[in-house]
């Protein structure tokens, strides 16, 4: 007599109702208010094709208070195809509530990009251009922290 496993009838299951696993390039945009979670980490080290996370990040990062070096919600990022007020606008990304910043949109980074964040009482931009858009696999690591005015 043959014995079949609950286990092994589950994953038939999954399989034939078509549930996805959470690897999946869904859109995922931060927002003003907004909460999202691991401020500080390298969001793309999950979110990227194979990772573990929903969404496959272009850009990510966390903005940090230059007061006090806690989070700082809701800032905004923009970046430029060369310095700011010189170079085009290519994608502006909010900031959540959480601190973090990201966008899974199409972004041509083969030009360089230069960032620039802004808080509610100034701007910083970065002095250097980008070629890619994992902002936490620098600053916080071998650089700065992102810091919002």
């Amino acid at each position: 007599m043959r014995r079949v496993s609950l286990f092994g009838i589950f994953i038939v299951a999954i399989v034939m109702t078509g549930i996805q696993s959470c690897n999946k390039n869904e859109t995922k945009i931060s927002q003003a208010n907004g909460h999202s979670h691991n401020a500080g980490r390298n969001c793309m080290g999950c979110h990227n094709s194979g990772g573990e996370g929903d969404g496959w990040f272009t850009v990510a990062g966390t903005a940090y208070n230059a007061v006090d070096s806690g989070i700082f919600s809701n800032a905004v990022v923009k970046l430029y195809t060369g310095r700011p007020g010189v170079g085009t606008p290519v994608a502006t990304i909010y900031g959540d509530g959480s601190g973090n910043f990201y966008t899974t949109a199409a972004i041509d980074f083969s030009v360089g990009l230069t960032p620039v964040i802004t808080g509610s009482t100034g701007t910083n931009y970065m002095h250097t251009t980008l070629t890619t858009g994992a902002c936490n696999s620098c600053h916080g690591v071998t650089q700065t922290k992102i810091i919002a005015n």
